[in-house]
């Protein structure tokens, strides 16, 4: 049970991050286009592989929201960077989470989630942070998961 929890969580943030990665597609610079693209499709692939992970685990899939409030508002390039940078975090921090529920092929799985997220995490930010998705370690990071009304 903890594990589906995890793994849900996952695909949450998962959810988020793609429709993030939308809004940074429509704001970055033409010069971080293709980062942005390479970004949503990683998530796209990752949030594919966690509806599956979540039925293997006897569990049904969240389906994701028609859309999530962001933290702030993303008007420019400049924010769009803020934005990949807030949501790679938000997804390593819950890849942490499971890689400390779950065992095996899936607990590698995470921690590959967690290490790509870092990197890229540290690509938009141009530097990275001591212990990436350990949220007692990383600074607070607002990200969209909750579902606009």
């Amino acid at each position: 049970m903890v594990e589906l929890k995890a793994v849900q969580a996952a695909l949450r943030a998962e959810h988020a991050a793609v429709y993030g990665y939308g809004v940074v597609g429509g704001k970055v610079g033409e010069e971080r286009q293709a980062e942005a693209q390479a970004a949503y499709d990683a998530h796209r692939a990752r949030r594919d592989g966690l509806v599956r992970a979540v039925r293997d685990l006897d569990g049904k899939p969240e389906s994701a929201a028609a859309a999530y409030a962001l933290p702030f508002p993303v008007t420019d390039a400049d924010a769009a960077v803020r934005l990949a940078v807030e949501l790679e975090e938000r997804v390593a921090g819950v890849y942490s989470d499971v890689v400390r529920a779950a065992e095996g092929a899936r607990r590698r799985d995470a921690a590959q989630a967690l290490r790509e997220a870092a990197v890229r995490a540290a690509r938009w930010r141009g530097g990275s942070v001591a212990f990436p998705g350990l949220a007692e370690r990383a600074a607070p990071a607002a990200v969209p998961t909750t579902p606009r009304t």
